[in-house]
């Protein structure tokens, strides 16, 4: 029988991505996505681009429902349609700016929205495997609290520190602030371990921080790399906020998450927490980006600096990602920063988006 895989969020990053990958692979994919990232961040982030390609390129391979997660009836009428052997859960309010705004919407996609998933599931095909993209804002500021170094283009770790090459999953998420994004995607996170935990489904928990890719649709508030450089295109003005621009970020490419969640479907585990990015083989300053981009585009950006950072952004943050290759020694990544970096300038779709 064929497999068949659920994917919220599915004409997003990360979820066109995990949908084309596993269509590859033979799968089903039913989609769902009501393109509230446009109501989030504006028409330029509309993801109805995607799904439009996704339908063309996959035709009868997958099948999309313009619904809302927050509609506990209508996911249910879509789970006792469909026997699902994965679900790949990515739909989400991804700002933690935006969150403040509207917090009860931000904390209903992100918490109630995954509460429902996951009982459904529970009820529908407790065999399945759940996957859910979580965030590195689930450890509040409590990186800002390390001993970190002010260099010339960044903020960095004595190489003796524990954490010099990556935080793991031992950070403490208390006592900190995490932004209202930060906290309505920890308490889905605590969900979803928790439904691994005490009801024995197979979950994983992925914590990613900078993701990107040549389907992300970036926006002022989120989608960091993929909005820059699309302002380096189009010469418009980018707003670095705090920190002199040193801030530091791990990236990763949504391929080699998504390849990630290929192999703990194939070995899934009860409850597990990973931190997912690109580690000490993929990151960059704000500063150390800028300059790749100039270089490679052959332009410059225009940039203004403001003092004031975002409520609980980090100083520096790059992932251990340690524990999951031990878990999945196959696993490799494939995309370095500037292997991501020259993807992004390469694309021509800015001057329609």
């Amino acid at each position: 029988m064929e497999k068949k895989i659920l994917v919220t969020g599915s004409a997003g990053l990360i979820g066109s991505e995990a949908v084309r990958f596993f269509a590859e692979r033979g799968f089903c994919a039913v989609g769902i996505d009501n393109d509230m990232r446009k109501y989030f961040f504006g028409e330029e982030a509309s993801t109805s681009g995607k799904r439009k390609e996704l339908e063309n390129d996959l035709k009868d391979k997958y099948v999309h429902y313009d619904e809302d997660i927050r509609s506990a009836e209508t996911i249910e009428n879509i789970f006792k349609k469909h026997k699902f052997d994965i679900i790949i859960h990515t739909a989400a309010q991804p700002s933690h700016d935006w969150a403040a705004k509207e917090p009860f919407t931000d904390f209903s996609v992100n918490a109630q929205g995954t509460l429902i998933l996951l009982e459904n599931t529970r009820k529908y095909c407790p065999q399945a495997v759940f996957i859910f993209t979580s965030t590195n804002k689930v450890y509040g500021d409590n990186p800002n609290k390390l001993p970190l170094v002010e260099l010339d283009t960044r903020f960095e770790l004595p190489k003796d520190h524990r954490y010099y090459p990556g935080i793991d999953e031992t950070m403490s998420v208390d006592n900190c602030t995490h932004s209202l994004f930060g906290v309505s995607k920890l308490a889905a996170d605590i969900l979803v371990q928790e439904y691994g935990r005490y009801f024995g489904l197979k979950t994983g928990v992925f914590r990613g921080g900078c993701i990107s890719g040549p389907a992300h649709q970036g926006a002022p508030l989120h989608g960091f790399l993929d909005y820059l450089v699309k302002c380096a295109v189009l010469k418009r003005k980018y707003v670095i906020y705090g920190y002199k621009g040193k801030q530091v970020r791990d990236n990763i490419h949504s391929y080699d998450l998504v390849n990630m969640f290929w192999h703990f479907y194939n070995q899934p585990r009860c409850g597990e927490v990973y931190n997912a990015g690109g580690s000490r083989e993929s990151n960059s300053s704000v500063l150390e980006a800028v300059e790749k981009i100039e270089k490679m585009l052959g332009k410059k950006l225009v940039y203004e600096y403001s003092e004031k950072n975002r409520i609980g952004d980090h100083v520096w943050y790059i992932s251990d990602i340690s524990k999951f290759k031990k878990h999945y020694p196959e696993w490799r990544m494939r995309y370095t920063m500037d292997k991501i970096l020259e993807e992004l300038c390469s694309k021509t779709d800015y001057q329609t988006r």
